[in-house]
């Protein structure tokens, strides 16, 4: 709080103090100064202002030699009193001003004088606050003609002090009084806006320093990134605020032809510049030149805030100064459009609102010459385009992409001038093509194979945009991804602006000139209808009109057409010919595409691939072109939205044969766009699609299963069809399985792993669709086999004998049903038991609707189907090649299971199948093995007593010996052996055995040959999988003979000496070592007290 609140009172304090300052100028005296006039309130102080000032500026005007410290302290006491007071003369303010300059006055150079930093930073924050300090209308007083010389003096000043200085705080305060100078500040003093004659009078004079100043702050601007972004912040504004003040279009409108002659002495006179057409025009030349240098240097600068000020230069500059500074206008717009793409998500919104603030204006439609300057730009950048995209870095592609991406955005609709030229289209094309050719040498892509089948998707609603998510790609002359996004971009904005039925013609002849250019043009051709759509693209353009469904429709159509024919849809994927026949059928069609049935291996007469051995790299590309083309169907689907529907009786049905190729790139590429056409077209889920189009689907495939050398894909697209529907679409297949069996009967030596796929989806499909009869089935074999299946109950009878007391009777029952058991085993069955049976069964009741004693019920059509597949299955099960015996066994192994609720049917088909099966698990390939051994539990399991006889006699003896034969090799072998197909056989026999065992109800002799063969795995010196396995075994063996069991574990090692319970009994000595541990003790024990 001030102490002297009245000029009397403060006079009295000040005035021994003032002069005592103005006999004598030390340091001292002006800080004593300083300290009384804290005391004194602001209203007295500006009462006393110029007496204040007389005694420092005494100092400061005092000839001779003067010490750093005094005027730095001067000049701080005087700052001081300017900050608390206002300057109400012109004449004071104008001395004031001349007074501080001098200070940092070097009469000998032209450079500010060699003194301290500080006291260079007091003088500069003494003229800002002189500025600041001056009273309402008195600031424009200021800026008369006759100031220019020393309003001159200081701005060079000024200007040299923030581009020579080391000091950050000393170059940031010299801009900041600048800005103040050259009246740019933001506080309030300054804020209230020009008239038109003040507009002018300041025009007029800075004019004057636009030279100056305009070179030294592009020195500054493009000097070294590491003085600061601030400083380059800074000067960025003072550029583009000064320029855009003195070469406004609006004001350079009033500008008279004639000069004014100034009231100013010639000298000064001289200074004073008019502004007058030959003057801008050769100003504005200049400029450009300065503001190519900034924006080369500014556009890659490190620190985003700096690219946003960029921003602000060229949005102030082409609104202020369209015409002005016409020559500019190309470099500002391509440094504008090339920060669109700036990694700053900062910077890019600011562009895109620039971009969008100039499109609602019309800056560029509605100038011409702006117009004719992004034309321009942009044939300028097609002709150079494919130069650029060979030449350059990823980084480079990156930025030279953004500045075309930003060129479209711009030109909106006025494109079509650049691509009406045809040279300039063939350029930009051709760069296009060039720079998105793919990289095709590796051999993972045609080596992935589709082995396991399956749905290929439940639901579309997965992804908010599936079509968005296309499969990685490698491309020859870039690896960032950014760069592939970019031509995406662009595509999409030349689909979307340009005329869609030339670009469609124009690289439709690209598709069709050379197969090299096929791929790019197909991924050209995909986004320019997806930009065409307006999916995805930024429409700056309100008033332009987007293509019509109709147009878009006819256009899709016949890049379909183009697309699905024989020669660009069935292509070499692989060279897997498994069908000598392939060969003459390649002859019968000449040029016509040929599809081998198994692994969708196709010839053409294309001339790049005519070879007899396609390369890996023409199967890669082939691979990648139909993935480019189903990925374009999807995008189609998008573009055209339930329209699609439309077109789905051409489309659906290729697609659906490439989602069953045996390439994984392929299946995968069709599998994700029948996602997209799901979502394109409103179907729930891909199962929705194939019911509600099974119709035609299915009517095709009958059709072309006539000719099937013409249409070898024909039984994918029925598997496919299979594998992704439900039980609905049965009755409708049903007659096209029977086709589809008699193709097979007629093809069976030349398609038969086609066919053989096809009922394997099949079965699978019916086993998944019905799975109640399996219930039903087990109910069934349960009741048939109760009446010979005693002894599995035997665990429950002896659980429940350890609870009750066992009568003679209950052991005469138990024997009884034993000796009855083993002579059904053995087939010994009297005709006096069959009467029994006959007797004991209660007289069925009599149907009044029975159609007969002859004519049996028809059979569900899932079981006839299951049943005319599983008589193939028997006559395929022989067939000479490996993969087709495996495929069979495991579409054998469904039957059953689907006929397991019909034993009419499954019995007889089992007995047939036997002596085939029996073939392939005692004399075949490890791996038909292993697969046919998998279809004997399956039998086990839902025949039971039927293949009791049969097993015991034909397999057993031969598994056992192998078991017995194999076990010395596992029990010397390293960990690598677990990796042998010999291992994974023991390994299965182990594990399918127990099972076996119980479902078979085996009799004590057969069970007797299964421990005694598992018995040596017990061992500890056998695999870990093995002993776990071998332990199964045992503890199914418990199930059906627990007594049997126990004493075989016992007779190999006895845990403890069993003492007789009376002395009269003799003591029972088994051969198992008690007490002495051996390679079976873990497993024994283990066993042992599961059976406790």
């Amino acid at each position: 709080m001030a102490v002297f609140d009245t000029p009397e009172e403060a006079f009295g304090v000040l005035r021994p103090v003032c002069v005592q300052l103005t006999k004598t100028q030390t340091v001292e005296n002006v800080e004593q100064l300083q300290a009384r006039l804290q005391a004194v309130s602001d209203s007295a102080l500006q009462e006393l202002q110029q007496y204040i000032l007389f005694p420092l500026r005494f100092t400061l005007k005092t000839p001779g030699p003067k010490r750093e410290r005094l005027i730095q302290s001067v000049v701080e006491c005087l700052t001081f009193v300017l900050s608390s007071t206002c300057v109400k003369e012109q004449e004071l303010l104008q001395e004031l001003f001349s007074e501080l300059s001098a200070c940092l006055y070097s009469p000998n150079s032209q450079k500010p004088a060699t003194v301290s930093e500080e006291l260079k930073l007091a003088v500069i924050q003494g003229l800002n606050t002189l500025m600041h300090s001056a009273y309402g209308d008195i600031i424009l007083t200021f800026y008369e003609p006759s100031i220019l010389p020393r309003l001159g003096f200081a701005v060079s000043l000024l200007l040299g002090l923030a581009e020579q200085e080391k000091s950050k705080q000393i170059k940031i305060a010299a801009l900041k009084c600048l800005q103040v100078l050259l009246f740019q500040c933001d506080c309030d003093d300054h804020s209230r806006s020009l008239d038109e004659p003040e507009e002018k009078q300041l025009g007029d004079l800075f004019a004057s320093f636009l030279p100056g100043i305009s070179t030294a702050l592009t020195r500054i601007i493009t000097g070294d990134f590491k003085q600061g972004h601030n400083i380059v912040v800074s000067s960025l504004k003072i550029f583009y605020k000064t320029l855009g003040f003195i070469m406004a279009d609006e004001q350079l409108g009033r500008i008279s032809k004639v000069k004014a002659k100034p009231a100013v002495e010639h000298r000064v006179a001289k200074l004073i510049v008019h502004r007058e057409a030959d003057w801008v025009k050769n100003t504005g030349d200049k400029l450009n030149i300065l503001i190519k240098k900034i924006i080369e240097c500014v556009s890659v600068h490190p620190h985003w805030k700096v690219r946003l000020e960029l921003i602000e230069l060229v949005e102030f500059l082409l609104l202020k100064c369209s015409q002005s500074l016409v020559e500019s206008a190309g470099s500002l717009l391509k440094a504008l459009v090339g920060l669109l793409n700036d990694e700053s998500p900062e910077v890019q919104a600011q562009c895109n609102k620039v971009l969008r603030r100039f499109a609602d204006e019309k800056v560029v439609v509605g100038s011409r010459a702006f117009a004719d300057i992004l034309s321009e730009s942009l044939h300028s950048l097609a002709t150079s385009l494919p130069r650029l995209m060979s030449s350059q870095d990823d980084q480079g592609k990156f930025s030279t992409l953004s500045l075309l991406l930003g060129y479209l955005k711009l030109l909106g609709p006025k494109v079509n001038f650049v691509l009406n030229s045809v040279a300039h289209l063939q350029r930009l094309s051709k760069a296009l093509i060039q720079v998105l050719e793919l990289d095709v040498a590796d051999i993972k892509i045609v080596e992935e194979r589709r082995w396991n089948s399956g749905h290929l998707s439940t639901s579309p609603k997965t992804a908010a945009q599936p079509w968005s998510q296309i499969q990685r790609r490698y491309f020859r002359f870039f690896t960032d991804e950014r760069v592939f996004l970019l031509l995406r971009q662009v595509c999409q904005l030349l689909g979307f602006y340009g005329n869609l039925y030339l670009l469609v013609d124009h690289f439709m002849e690209l598709y069709h000139e050379s197969v090299v250019y096929r791929k790019q043009a197909a991924m050209i051709l995909n986004e320019l209808v997806t930009g065409a759509a307006g999916l995805e693209v930024e429409n700056l353009h309100e008033k332009h009109i987007k293509t019509s469904p109709e147009e878009l429709r006819e256009i899709v159509t016949s890049i379909l057409e183009e697309y699905m024919s024989q020669e660009n849809w069935y292509l070499v994927t692989c060279i897997e010919a498994e069908e000598m026949g392939e060969e003459l059928t390649m002859k019968q069609l000449g040029p016509q595409a040929i599809t081998s049935g198994a692994y969708t291996c196709q010839l053409t007469s294309f001339p790049a691939f005519s070879k007899p051995s396609p390369t890996i790299c023409s199967m890669n590309s082939n691979i990648w072109q139909i993935c480019i083309q189903l990925e374009g169907i999807g995008h189609f689907a998008y573009a055209l939205g339930t329209d699609f529907r439309l077109l789905l009786m051409s489309a659906l049905y290729p697609v659906l044969e490439k989602a069953g190729d045996q390439t994984l790139l392929i299946s995968q590429a069709a599998a994700s766009t029948m996602m997209d056409i799901c979502h394109a077209c409103g179907y729930n889920s891909v199962q929705d699609l194939i019911n509600q189009n099974s119709d035609y689907l299915v009517n095709g495939i009958s059709l072309n299963l006539r000719h099937l050398s013409l249409h070898p894909h024909t039984p994918k697209v029925l598997e496919v069809m299979l594998q992704n529907s439900d039980a609905n679409l049965l009755p409708l297949v049903a007659d096209v399985v029977q086709d589809v069996l008699a193709t097979l009967d007629q093809f069976y030596d030349k398609r038969a792993t086609a066919f053989v796929s096809v009922l394997h989806a099949l079965l699978a499909a019916l086993a998944q669709w019905f799975p109640g009869s399996g219930d039903c089935g087990q109910l069934q074999e349960q009741n048939v086999g109760e009446k010979g299946s005693h002894l599995s109950q035997r665990p429950e009878a002896l659980e429940k004998g350890r609870e009750n007391t066992i009568t003679a009777e209950d052991i005469e029952q138990f024997l009884l049903n034993y000796l009855k058991e083993k002579d059904v085993a053995n087939g010994n069955v009297s005709d006096f038991d069959n009467e029994e049976e006959e007797q004991s069964d209660p007289p069925p009741k009599v149907d009044e609707n029975d159609m007969g004693p002859d004519v049996e019920p028809p059979l569900p059509v899932q079981i006839q189907i299951a049943t005319d597949v599983m008589e193939r299955c028997i006559h395929l099960l022989s067939d000479k090649n490996l993969k087709i015996r495996l495929k069979v066994l495991d579409v054998l192994d469904l039957c059953v299971v689907v006929l397991q609720s019909h034993k009419n049917q499954l019995l007889p088909l089992a007995h047939r199948a036997w002596p085939s099966l029996v073939h392939r698990l005692t004399n075949d390939d490890p791996l038909a093995v292993l697969r046919a051994f998998k279809v004997l539990r399956t039998l086990g399991g839902k025949c039971g007593d039927f293949l009791r006889s049969r097993f015991c006699k034909d397999v057993l003896p031969k598994l056992a010996g192998s078991l017995v034969t194999q076990a010395p090799v596992s029990a010397r072998a390293g960990p690598v052996y677990s990796h042998t197909l010999a291992f994974k056989l023991q390994l299965a026999v182990l594990q399918g055995l127990g099972p076996l065992c119980e479902s078979l109800d085996l009799g004590e002799g057969d069970l007797n040959k299964v421990a005694d063969a598992c018995l040596i795995y017990l061992s500890a010196k056998q695999p870990m999988k093995l002993q776990e396995a071998a332990r199964r075994v045992f503890l199914h063996l418990m199930k059906v003979d627990p007594d049997s069991t126990w004493f075989l574990l016992h007779e190999l090692y006895c845990p403890e000496q069993f003492t007789p319970p009376h002395p009269s009994l003799r003591p029972v000595q088994l051969r198992g070592a008690t007490g002495q541990q051996s390679p079976y003790t873990a497993n024994v024990l283990l066993l042992l007290q599961e059976l406790q």
